[in-house]
């Protein structure tokens, strides 16, 4: 069975609508996640270690899709490779 790919404006499209409908975290919302203090995230972005955030005026937000990709990278850098 060939299926045909799809056409490149339309993967351009679906990661628009990604983008646009992607939820957005609080840091309680992201410290919840995780069952971590509140202030272990507002720690990771002061060192530059958690996922990239967003600052809208006084507040920070995490988009969620930021927030899965760092995850991945940190399953990844924590893979041992098996015997």
């Amino acid at each position: 069975m060939n299926i045909p790919s799809p056409c490149p404006n339309c993967v351009l499209r679906l990661r628009i609508t990604r983008i646009h409908d992607d939820k957005w975290l609080t840091r309680q919302e992201l410290a919840d996640r995780y069952g971590l203090p509140v202030k272990t995230p507002a720690e990771w972005a002061t060192k530059g270690t958690g996922p990239r955030f967003a600052k809208i005026g006084r507040h920070v937000r995490y988009r969620l899709s930021d927030v899965i990709d760092w995850e991945r990278t940190r399953f990844n850098e924590n893979e041992r490779p098996s015997a």
